[in-house]
């Protein structure tokens, strides 16, 4: 077993509450959803951060939950979140090469363990469509709550389709304005095609000053909520007041 720290960074207080939502809105949707694949239209959308936050929030929520980096092609992960010596990933597993005890990683973040994608293969497809794959997802869904698996942008490559096959369902990460209505059709019906199930779609990247339509948005609706908070009677204001004041 391979063990690393993570990179600690502080969010703001609405990305926290975005993922807590993310996070939420993947629990209610069916009991035996435990199996994820997270992918991206295009590039450069923010999958892989969407994928470390998310299954994070679910570790930090007490779940025991394992990030899997399948994007074999271009990861991102292995120099933006860790620190130590981790020399086996997926693709060493993959190949053969090494057994799956030897690759995942325990962090210090308790519940949350991960495994990194490894080199780049010359036949990244093959790979993770192969039996070695699917019985390593089929493995993971009874030893742990949640399974996050990340991949590449479907809108580029095969791999995210050939990965859904084996997960519960997929969640589409897409930049705001970044892409057309009829682009994002497409890769739904490319999901459809492959016989994934399509939880929803994160819309990343979202411009929340006061001159955006989400930003005006959000700042009314959390400006009016705690501003109605701080100056109601809310019984829950009251005894937060009192106990300060004791």
């Amino acid at each position: 077993m391979q063990e690393f720290e993570i990179k600690k960074r502080e969010l703001d207080f609405r990305t926290k509450e975005a993922f807590k939502t993310l996070r939420t809105n993947i629990e209610f949707s069916g009991e035996n959803t435990k199996v994820i694949c997270i992918t991206s239209a295009m590039p450069n959308e923010g999958k892989s951060s969407i994928s470390f936050e998310l299954a994070q929030s679910f570790a930090v929520a007490g779940k025991k939950t394992i990030l899997i980096d399948a994007d074999l092609r271009k990861s991102v992960m292995r120099t933006h979140y860790r620190r130590g010596n981790v020399k086996y990933g997926l693709t060493h597993y993959l190949v053969g090469k090494k057994t799956f005890d030897e690759v995942f990683c325990k962090t210090n973040i308790d519940n949350f363990y991960m495994v990194f994608a490894g080199p780049v293969p010359p036949n990244p497809s093959e790979l993770l469509g192969q039996e070695r794959f699917s019985t390593l997802c089929t493995q993971l869904r009874e030893q742990y709550d949640f399974v996050i698996i990340d991949t590449p942008p479907v809108g580029s490559v095969i791999d995210a389709s050939i990965v859904s096959k084996n997960t519960d369902g997929v969640v589409v990460v897409m930049s705001s304005g970044a892409i057309s209505y009829q682009f994002a059709r497409k890769i739904k019906e490319q999901l459809d095609t492959a016989g994934a199930r399509v939880l929803g779609a994160v819309l990343n990247k979202v411009d929340l000053s006061g001159k955006s339509y989400y930003g005006k948005y959000y700042g009314k609706y959390y400006g009016k909520y705690y501003g109605n908070y701080e100056n109601s009677d809310n019984p829950d204001k009251k005894d937060r007041e009192s106990a300060e004041a004791k």
